[in-house]
């Protein structure tokens, strides 16, 4: 990894942050995830001293620009030093809640209703008396000290910091004659070992593991842990670390293929790919714990200020009881607390005829139990429970480290053969691994996928048709009975890259679904801006080819294979007989209208909208309806209840409170308060249309029901306006 070259007046961190030297020791700005790998190797190691930014939450990216967690960890408990924390009173309050759910846990504990028979379930855990260990007698202010700005001023020494009107800070060092502006918004740069990119788009195996990261938070030369479990072709993120998202784009992985998340715990190389997930295109299922998922919720709601219900609604919840059986992509899992630090689980899983065991992060080591039993730490039955570690399985995830939070890595060592070699090692530095052992190190990349050998299902083909039906938009709605049908009518056909698909002005005859692979439309007439970024670009689990069929007319456009596809194609009649009686039929006739008003375009354009996918904008073409409205038009009045929302297509309209104007919207943006379309409450702007304007137009009952199938939009439209 390459190592920081400090400049001045400060230095701006490879992964976001600034960075000023002072003689009190570094000062640094804003704390993206991982900025601590930046700054753990420079002369004067970590800094101590940390200001907040004035927004704890980068939106757009989906993580948080103050993660302190491990520079705190770092400065304790390596270097014998606490960390201070300059802030705004609130920014205190706010910020104490991340800390307590990150360092210590959640404050009440209660997991009776977490295991299948309450407090008689065999290795029911005195949770409480676990936590309290682990953290002896520290209490959150011997790691950190909150340093509140008066009259907008701190001082350490000679060292001024004061936050100036507007966001920005001013850093005056009075023994070395400095005076430095540094910038109050702290941006985020992606710096992810991508490994290497598929030439073809990734096909999901019937049974594979992906290892996102192998390593730990203090690991500058190596992405934290995580992986993704592919099971029937679909994946599961187990603790994504941050990037995790980005790293499926630059993989050729597409994001689609992964319709799950199970998070174990909330320190932060563990939660922070987790909300961008969440974030990223449709709504994720999570499967945790009651106790888990609340503290994801608490510290999630103190970094973005979200309130917990809008938080809890951005994804699927399953809660997971101990002793319980889940099917989860048709393999049946069970999970356990492990011993840690904070509420932490583990889960083990039974596909076919292979077994497999995550230990999440967890001291295992018999000697260690026996004597947090003797110290009534550990009940009898979690004692005998812990020692029962299914070391028989087939395939073992085993996480290793500094103990006493993690297992040492020559523990495991002492296992035997047999059992090494079932073992994979994950969340310790390649450096640590030992040469003498028969276990095997997790490797970053898609290119290093472990595929072990399993017996395919009875019915996996059925099951991989079905699965792309319940994966297009259009057809979720469809009812169980419509399934046997539609294994009767599809086909599946491959296509080579470049190899066109639909050639224009050709008759239509038939409908396709992308199994895999991308292709690209060429040649719509009602293209008027050639750009890579506007052309349509269709991917897994889209579709194309209905409008021919519908309208009777020849094909509009060409398609043609951008990498190599299969697909699932429907012969003409069979596909009209197929939506026949359906919503369907009306739903494509007003798709073809609206698109050959230029929505694509628009969208494409749009400053809110441009980055969201090719499947939402198509599914917000469907719930858009074009209007016109002459100039001086209040689209949109100031405490009335906003019913509809509005995107500009021609013309321009101002935002305007108490008769001032605070922005004038143009083509593409989004004219409307989504919070309160969503809580049905009244509009806290006028929207004045400024000339004749072209708009389109979304009910509020359809936009709702949009934005709780698409989260991310929802994160991007709730910041506008200043807001």
């Amino acid at each position: 990894m390459a190592r920081i070259i400090l400049t001045e007046p400060y230095t701006t961190l490879p992964r976001g942050g600034y960075l000023v030297e002072t003689s009190v020791g570094y000062i640094q700005f804003g704390a993206p995830p991982e900025t601590i790998k930046d700054t753990m190797l420079l002369p004067r190691s970590t800094p101590q001293i940390f200001v907040l930014p004035g927004e704890f939450f980068h939106v757009e990216k989906g993580i948080s620009v103050a993660e302190l967690e491990f520079p705190l960890y770092y400065n304790f408990y390596l270097r014998q030093k606490k960390t201070y924390v300059v802030c705004t009173e609130e920014q205190r309050e706010q910020f104490k809640v991340v800390l307590q759910e990150s360092v210590f846990g959640p404050e009440v504990v209660d997991l009776r209703s977490e295991y299948v028979n309450g407090e008689e379930t065999f290795g029911y855990p005195d949770m409480r008396a676990e936590m309290e260990h682990f953290r002896g007698n520290r209490e959150l202010d011997d790691l950190v000290r909150f340093v509140i700005f008066k009259n907008d001023k701190v001082r350490f020494n000679n060292v001024t910091i004061e936050k100036k009107d507007g966001g920005d800070f001013e850093v005056r060092d009075e023994d070395l004659h400095k005076n430095i502006s540094v910038p109050g918004e702290v941006g985020y740069n992606i710096i992810y070992d991508a490994g290497e990119r598929m030439p073809e788009p990734y096909q999901p195996p019937l049974l594979g593991v992906t290892c996102l990261g192998p390593s730990h938070g203090f690991d500058p030369d190596d992405n934290t842990s995580g992986f993704i479990l592919w099971i029937n072709h679909q994946g599961i993120m187990v603790d994504p670390p941050v990037n995790s998202t980005e790293w499926l784009r630059k993989s050729n992985v597409n994001p689609k293929h992964i319709n799950s998340i199970i998070l174990t715990h909330c320190h932060a190389d563990h939660d922070a790919g987790t909300f961008q997930k969440i974030l990223e295109e449709g709504k994720i299922t999570i499967y945790t714990t009651e106790t888990v998922i609340h503290s994801f919720i608490r510290k999630y709601n103190a970094l973005t200020r979200i309130p917990k219900k809008e938080l809890f609604s951005l994804f699927d919840f399953v809660p997971v009881v101990i002793g319980k059986n889940y099917i989860i992509n048709g393999a049946i899992f069970r999970f356990n607390y492990a011993l840690h630090s904070i509420p932490s689980l583990s889960f083990e899983y039974q596909f076919q005829d292979q077994s497999f065991v995550y230990s999440s992060d967890h001291l295992n080591e018999p000697e260690k139990f026996t004597e947090l039993l003797d110290k009534g730490v550990l009940t009898e039955t979690r004692y005998q429970d812990l020692n029962d570690f299914p070391w028989h399985y087939d395939i073992i995830y085993h996480e290793a480290g500094i103990p006493p939070l993690h297992t040492r890595i020559d523990y495991l060592n002492t296992l035997t053969e047999e059992t090494q070699k079932k073992i994979t090692v994950y969340h310790i530095a390649k450096k640590d691994m030992p040469a003498d052992t028969k276990m095997r190190l997790a490797t970053f990349g898609i290119e290093n996928t472990l595929y072990p050998p399993v017996k395919p299902p009875r019915h996996e083909v059925a099951y991989r048709i079905l699965d792309v039906l319940s994966n297009v938009d259009i057809f979720k709605d469809f009812p169980i009975a419509k399934s046997k049908e539609f294994l009767s009518i599809v086909e599946e056909e491959n296509f080579e890259r470049g190899e066109k698909i639909i050639e224009k002005d050709t008759p239509g005859d038939k409908f396709f679904i992308i199994v895999a692979g991308n292709v690209r439309v060429e040649g719509m007439e009602q293209e008027s801006v050639k750009d890579d970024s506007i052309s349509k670009q269709y991917g897994t689990y889209e579709y194309f080819g209905e409008a021919s069929l519908i309208l009777e007319q020849p094909r509009s456009a060409d398609v043609v294979a951008s990498t190599n596809v299969r697909a699932l194609t429907i012969e003409k009649t069979k596909f009209l007989n197929f939506i026949r009686g359906s919503e369907l039929l009306e739903k494509f006739k007003r798709l073809n209208d609206i698109r050959r008003t230029g929505t694509w375009e628009t969208l494409s354009h749009s400053r809110f909208l441009q980055g969201i996918t090719s499947a939402q904008k198509t599914q917000l073409e469907l719930i858009m309806e074009q209007r016109t409205y002459p100039a001086g038009t209040r689209i949109l009045m100031k405490g009335e209840i906003c019913y509809e929302a509005f995107i500009v297509k021609r013309g321009e309209v101002n935002v305007v409170v108490d008769g001032e104007v605070i922005e004038t919207l143009g083509w593409g943006d989004f004219c409307g308060e989504i919070y309160q379309i969503q809580k049905e409450a009244p509009s806290s702007f006028d929207f004045i249309a400024v000339s004749e304007i072209e708009v389109y137009r979304i009910s509020r009952e359809n936009l709702v029901d949009y934005i709780q199938e698409n989260p991310g939009v929802y994160m991007r439209l709730l910041r506008i306006y200043g807001k």
